[in-house]
């Protein structure tokens, strides 16, 4: 496994019930952000409200065409034009409030604020956590921005775009690198979340890898990480030819982030996950079911 530290990541966050207020030469912090966003201006107030809504229509299992967004230097690096830009060049639009919470309703679930049509700024929680959504679930809503210069990531739908990423719930499944066996596009960035029953465990078995090989897996990579968004968890990064270990998560939930730069492909990956049960402890404290080239990890990060 790559021993790559994990990057710290942008966000706004802020303890329950309170506002917040920002301008470019102020970052506001708490004891649960790592950093906040420091490219608002003019300076503005801002309630985030967090919506739930019931839908009774049937939603596919692709995250109903909404997918996330962010700039290839890192999160909130688009302006509302560059966002909408985006979304238009993949053939694409920027998704409306009522398509991210389709998405969002089986289980799409990113911890970065983006662009909506209109001009509106939120994001979709799915699990509850002091770090994100502000310990609710559902679209945590910044309203429609006025400034359309401000920063943020975006959120596109495109039911008919290419596969890259998607919400996973079966026992079982196998996913693949967009376009494979054909070799992956350069610029892309894609999130599968895999959600399991409560009390399972996911097993990553890796079928084929090949990556762009860098000493540091700076170009292109995978990432993986134990809980259900890039945030907590982090396991590793991955790039190159040579086969990853399997490895099983800790909770019912997992994460993959695949990233590609501007220069070089290869020929992708295939990676099929199965549940299995907790293990159980044996008298002695170890577990019963532990099998062969497996990675078991620390932590917990379960959703009901």
């Amino acid at each position: 496994m790559a021993n790559v530290p994990r990057r710290y990541h942008e966000y706004v966050t802020a303890p329950n019930q309170q506002r917040l207020s920002a301008s470019p030469l102020q970052l506001m912090r708490n004891e649960c952000s790592r950093a906040t966003h420091s490219a608002l201006s003019p300076p503005f107030t801002t309630t985030p409200k967090v919506y739930t809504a019931i839908f009774t229509t049937h939603i596919p299992e692709r995250a109903a065409g909404v997918y996330h967004r962010e700039s290839r230097s890192g999160k909130y690096q688009l302006t509302y034009a560059e966002a909408k830009a985006v979304c238009e060049y993949e053939g694409g639009h920027l998704a409306t409030y009522q398509q991210l919470e389709a998405a969002r309703k089986i289980g799409f679930h990113v911890c970065a604020a983006g662009w909506m049509a209109k001009g509106r700024v939120g994001y979709p929680i799915v699990k509850a956590g002091a770090n994100c959504g502000f310990g609710k679930t559902g679209i945590v809503d910044y309203g429609i921005r006025l400034n359309r210069s401000e920063r943020w990531d975006a959120y596109c739908y495109n039911p008919n775009g290419k596969e890259c990423g998607g919400v996973f719930t079966d026992s079982k499944h196998v996913f693949k690198s967009p376009g494979y066996p054909n070799e992956y596009e350069n610029d892309q960035i894609c999130y599968w979340h895999i959600r399991v029953k409560y009390g399972q465990r996911i097993h990553l078995q890796f079928l084929e890898f090949d990556v762009e090989d860098d000493t540091a897996c700076m170009a292109d990579f995978l990432e993986i990480y134990d809980s259900y968004d890039d945030i907590n968890g982090f396991v590793g990064r991955f790039c190159g030819d040579e086969l990853p270990d399997d490895i099983i998560s800790t909770g019912n939930v997992m994460t993959l982030k695949f990233l590609t730069d501007a220069s070089v492909t290869a020929g992708g990956f295939q990676i099929r996950y199965i549940t299995i049960d907790t293990p159980s402890k044996s008298s002695d404290g170890k577990n019963t079911t532990s099998q062969g080239k497996t990675n078991f990890l620390a932590g917990k990060f379960g959703i009901m």
